[in-house]
C-alpha cells in the first residue's frame, strides 16, 4: 500500500522511476531538497519502502513510494490512478529506470584490472549478452519507459511547467550505431515517428535472433542497451515536437558508480544525479528536444 500525502497547490510534483537505489534515489533526494514533492517508484516494494525511509530519516518528508514495474501495464495504470487521486497533476517525470541487457561476471571483472586500465573497457570485457537479455532490455528501457510516459501525459498536460527527463547514455548516440539505415531513420527528425522507431527496434531484434548482428552492422557490445537508448533518444525528440509547451530532454549522467556499472564508474551518484535534476528544474522557456552530457549539449 502506497503512503499518501496532501500536495499543496503551489508545490511541484515529480515521479522518478527506478528510484530505490543509485542515481534514481539520489535524484529523489536532490529534487525533494529543492522543494519538489517526489513520488519514488521501484519494482521491488520492499526496497522501495526502505529507500523512502532512508530519505525520511534524512529529513526529507515530502516523498512517497509507489510500486512500479515498467513492463507491467497493470502496474503502470495503478501509478497513473495514484497520481490522479492524490495530486491531480504532474510537473516532472524523470524516466530513470533501466536494465543494461547483460550479465556481469564478477570474477572476470576482478581479473581484468591490469589488462584494461579504462574502467569502461574492464566492464564490457566482463559482460555477456544474449538475444533474450536484449529483448528484455528493449521492453524495459524503451517500451516500458514509453508506456509510463504515455500513462502520465494527461497529468503533465495539467502542469504549467511540464518537464520530462529521459535518463539516457552516450552509448545511445547515433555515432555508436554502424547500421546506416537505422542511423538515417533515427536522425530524420522531420519524418521521425514512433512507428519508425519501432521498425528499427523490430529489425534489430530480428537480426539479433538470426545471428546477424555483425553482418548487419549493429553494435556488437552492449547491443540491446545501445539500441534501447538510441530509441529513447529518438522518442525524446518526438515528445518535444509533439508537446511544445513541455520541456523534454535526454540526459546522460556519465559513468557513475552504481550497480549497473558494477561500482567501477568514475562519478559519484551525487554527480550523476546532478545533471538530470538540473534539467528537471530548468526555468520556463528552457531548451527542449536536446541531449545533455553533464552541462553540455551533445549530438543525438
Amino acid at each position: 500500500m502506497a503512503e499518501t500525502n496532501t500536495l499543496s497547490a503551489t508545490k511541484r510534483c515529480a515521479v522518478v522511476t527506478g528510484a530505490n537505489k543509485g542515481i534514481g534515489l539520489e535524484i529523489c533526494r536532490q529534487l525533494a531538497s529543492n522543494g519538489v514533492f517526489v513520488v519514488l517508484t521501484a519494482r521491488n516494494e520492499k526496497r522501495g519502502i526502505e529507500a523512502l525511509e532512508n530519505l525520511k530519516e534524512n529529513g526529507l518528508s515530502d516523498v512517497v513510494f509507489h510500486q512500479l514495474d515498467l513492463i507491467n501495464p497493470t502496474s503502470i495504470a495503478s501509478l497513473a490512478d495514484f497520481i490522479d487521486a492524490q495530486f491531480g497533476k504532474l510537473d516532472i517525470l524523470v524516466n530513470n529506470a533501466a536494465v543494461n541487457g547483460t550479465i556481469i561476471n564478477d570474477d572476470v571483472l576482478k581479473s581484468q584490472t591490469h589488462h584494461h586500465p579504462k574502467p569502461w573497457l574492464r566492464l564490457t570485457g566482463a559482460m555477456t549478452q544474449s538475444y533474450e537479455l536484449a529483448e528484455e532490455c528493449l521492453k524495459a528501457n524503451y517500451y516500458g519507459t514509453k508506456g509510463v510516459t504515455e500513462a502520465l501525459l494527461p497529468f503533465l498536460k495539467l502542469s504549467s511547467s511540464a518537464r520530462i527527463v529521459n535518463v539516457s547514455s552516450k552509448l545511445g548516440q547515433l555515432e555508436n550505431i554502424p547500421n546506416e539505415w537505422a542511423k538515417v531513420v533515427l536522425s530524420d527528425v522531420d519524418e521521425l515517428t514512433e512507428e519508425r522507431i519501432d521498425e528499427v527496434v523490430t529489425r534489430f531484434l530480428k537480426d539479433y535472433k538470426d545471428g546477424l548482428l555483425e553482418s548487419k552492422d549493429w553494435p556488437t557490445s552492449l547491443s540491446g542497451y545501445t539500441i534501447s537508448k538510441a530509441a529513447l533518444n529518438a522518442y525524446t525528440r518526438i515528445l518535444a515536437k509533439k508537446f511544445p509547451t513541455f520541456c523534454v530532454n535526454s540526459v546522460t549522467p556519465g559513468f557513475v558508480k552504481t550497480d549497473m556499472s558494477a561500482s567501477i564508474g568514475v562519478l559519484s551518484v551525487e554527480e550523476g544525479a546532478d545533471n538530470p535534476v538540473r534539467i528537471a528544474l530548468m526555468p520556463d522557456g528552457g531548451p527542449s528536444g536536446f541531449f545533455f552530457a553533464r552541462k553540455e549539449v551533445v549530438p543525438f
